[in-house]
């Protein structure tokens, strides 16, 4: 039997015939990285390979390393094994990472991935395979996203409906705000005042090319400045901090796929929630799982075993859970 291509290791998961890991949480030699989500891209590697468009992301996040940008589809070689990478249509920049070994196997990690619409990111790409490593987030049949363009006519709605209220919507700050932001730019040409975690992120975002709304710093206004009918985005670990004394009698939501169970929203004591993730959703994973080829499956963080056990036992796929150090959703 030969040797898996790609192994976990101590460091993450690696590639012994290539000598380069993937998404490692231990400083390596060669990284390569899906994307700049902090779970996935972490500082001290020597040398980090990443698409192009994640490289000013990394560089803001992780400071100044070596980073080689790469285009979707072009290609590497490491030893025997040739590494391109692929739209994973999670973030800005986000890619899969495809194996191919020159003894003809090819194994797929897909970082994390979504493949509904998203005008911040490049599409998702089917990328068939003999071998994926998929993540498995939201891997239970409950997670099923509405159309993006209901949940953006959902939070306008909800917007509109305050004009003497603040509207402050906690959302993750690298993603999910820009996503936001687009959506809500097919309703308003209207500005949308930002948390200072979300400021340099959402310029990169501009840099870029993508159309959103106009955006300004809450720290540009005054002190004393009503934000009454205004949508403020903030991270959700600004909720309870001193940050949130100047938004008076605010009305608060969360933009998350965890808004799909509705006790989450109530836990949480948000006032709305909408169901907006950035990962794939029960249909959209096994779609995938299908759509490559793959007759082994290895899952990663998320429900893990859920998911194994459903390939098991209804699709006839080999499958088995890996243990990682990745998240859920990022903020």
């Amino acid at each position: 039997m030969l040797d898996p291509l790609i192994i976990p290791t101590d460091e993450g998961l690696f590639c012994p015939a290539g000598n380069f890991h993937i998404d490692p949480w231990r400083p390596v030699a060669t990284a390569v990285i899906t994307h700049a989500h902090a779970d996935h891209a972490r500082s001290g590697h020597q040398l980090y390979y990443a698409h192009q468009a994640s490289v000013p992301i990394l560089r803001h996040r992780l400071g100044e390393h070596e980073f080689i940008g790469l285009s979707y589809g072009e290609q590497r070689r490491f030893g025997p094994t040739t590494l391109s990478l692929h739209s994973a249509g999670h973030v800005l920049g986000s890619a899969q990472v495809r194996v191919a070994h020159d003894d003809g196997r090819v194994w797929v990690v897909s970082g994390d991935y979504k493949r509904d619409a998203d005008p911040t990111c490049a599409p998702f790409e089917v990328v068939p395979c003999d071998t994926l490593i998929t993540e498995a987030t939201f891997a239970l049949p409950c997670y099923r996203w509405p159309p993006v363009e209901q949940v953006g006519r959902q939070m306008w709605q909800w917007w509109q409906s305050n004009p003497e209220r603040p509207c402050i919507l906690f959302t993750y700050a690298f993603g999910k705000a820009q996503r936001v932001l687009a959506a809500l730019a097919e309703h308003t040409d209207r500005t949308v005042y930002l948390h200072g975690a979300m400021v340099a992120l959402t310029e990169l975002y501009r840099d870029a090319g993508v159309a959103m709304l106009p955006t300004q710093p809450v720290s540009e206004l005054p002190r004393d400045a009503s934000f009454n009918g205004q949508l403020i985005l903030a991270p959700p670990s600004a909720a309870g901090s001193p940050w949130m004394r100047r938004f008076k009698n605010a009305s608060t939501g969360f933009a998350s796929g965890w808004m799909r169970i509705r006790g989450n929203r109530r836990r949480r004591g948000y006032d709305q929630g909408f169901e907006l993730s950035d990962h794939a959703d029960w249909p959209a994973l096994l779609a995938t799982i299908r759509d490559c080829g793959a007759s082994t499956v290895l899952t990663t963080h998320g429900r893990s075993d859920d998911l194994v056990r459903y390939l098991r036992e209804h699709e006839g796929v080999d499958a088995r859970a890996l243990t990682t150090l990745y998240g859920a959703e990022d903020d």
